[in-house]
């Protein structure tokens, strides 16, 4: 039903609106120009990407699809995005919901930043400040400025993460199993492993009394203890936070 979202009620049938032709062809060429730039060269998309995304909402509003004798829009996109059409999609909705942005901005934030400001603006709608928003995506690395999209959308406060893989054999699993339900206990069961691994691994730091030889640091010194501490408070007065 995608093809069809464009057809409209008159008299109690539904009918496909007339066919402009000659704005037809030039919209396609339009479009195959720039999937063609885009196979030589990723940059000329991302920095065309407002442009194919008008021109994809006016070959779906006019049916210009049917120049091609394709059935349907849906039909249209898997030929000319046979790898993925979500980005299609995501380029329409750059241009149908951020209308408020100048398109030479939106052209310099780029396409994955104008994605995130979509749901912001899908989120906030007749209040999204595309202002200060717009000037969060020009200031912000790509990383952090999903961050604050996120944390402003689930009112969460993220922080970047990473999984990390080592091997344990069989007669050490029961030693950190336990070491782990310790802790939950002691902090509380609501807390991630990953927490409580860093707990006990904190509370190592803060008993050793190690110092490499040569250097100013101190594995256990009270600055490194301090500072272990103190980001291990922020995260659990986060973590207390999400839970509440």
């Amino acid at each position: 039903m995608i093809g069809l979202t464009s057809l409209r009620i008159n008299g109690g049938l539904m009918v496909s609106p007339e066919l402009n032709r000659p704005r037809a062809l030039v919209v396609l060429g339009k479009i195959d120009e720039i999937l063609a730039w885009d196979k030589r060269k990723d940059q000329e998309r991302d920095e065309r990407f407002v442009e194919l995304g008008q021109y994809l909402c006016e070959v779906r509003a006019g049916q210009y699809w049917r120049m091609e004798n394709l059935k349907s829009f849906d039909e249209f996109l898997e030929k000319r995005f046979p790898e993925s059409r979500r980005k299609a999609y995501y380029l329409m909705a750059i241009h149908e919901h951020l209308t408020r942005i100048p398109k030479k901005q939106l052209r310099e934030v780029g396409w994955s930043k104008a994605t995130e400001l979509i749901k912001v603006a899908r989120r906030d709608g007749s209040a999204f400040d595309c202002a200060t928003w717009l000037h969060k995506a020009k200031e912000l690395p790509k990383e952090d400025f999903k961050r604050a999209v996120e944390c402003h959308l689930t009112g969460k406060e993220t922080e970047p993460w990473e999984i990390i893989y080592f091997k344990l054999y069989k007669s050490q699993l029961p030693v950190v199993e336990q070491a782990l339900e310790t802790a939950a206990l002691m902090l509380g069961t609501n807390k991630s492993r990953g927490y409580c691994l860093e707990m006990i691994c904190a509370d190592f730091l803060a008993g050793a009394a190690l110092e490499i030889k040569g250097s100013d640091q101190c594995i256990g010194c009270p600055g490194a203890k301090d500072d272990s501490f103190a980001a291990s408070e922020q995260r659990a007065s986060r973590e207390t936070r999400q839970d509440e």
